[in-house]
């Protein structure tokens, strides 16, 4: 997974947790894609402090994943459905009992990860 949605989706499920400044910085920094400096301007604060702040943000958010597996877990059943949808894409060509036992393999999978 690239760095800018594995941050993206890390805010989406943790961000919550950051205080309002945080959030701000970060979400002006990771999701408008502004510069360090153009955030400093406006927040009026040095271009290092905001650099500081995602950073610590960062690590704060990929801390909260590494406890809760949330992000992990969201991914690992997107891939699974994706893979139910490709047994049913292809389901004329399958034995009735094979695709129902494939796709019943797979949603124990998923409910495993829950």
């Amino acid at each position: 997974m690239n760095e800018i949605l594995e941050q993206a989706l890390l805010y989406d499920f943790y961000g919550e947790l950051l205080t309002e400044h945080q959030k701000e910085i970060y979400e002006q920094f990771v999701l408008e894609d502004l510069s360090l400096g153009e955030i400093a301007a406006e927040a009026g604060i040095s271009r290092q402090g905001v650099h500081d702040l995602v950073k610590r943000c960062s690590r704060t958010l990929k801390g909260y994943e590494d406890k809760l597996h949330l992000v992990g877990k969201f991914v690992s059943i997107k891939e699974k459905v994706k893979r139910i949808d490709e047994l049913l894409d292809g389901y004329e060509e399958r034995k009735p009992r094979e695709l129902v036992a494939d796709i019943r393999k797979i949603s124990d999978e998923i409910i495993e990860e829950l």
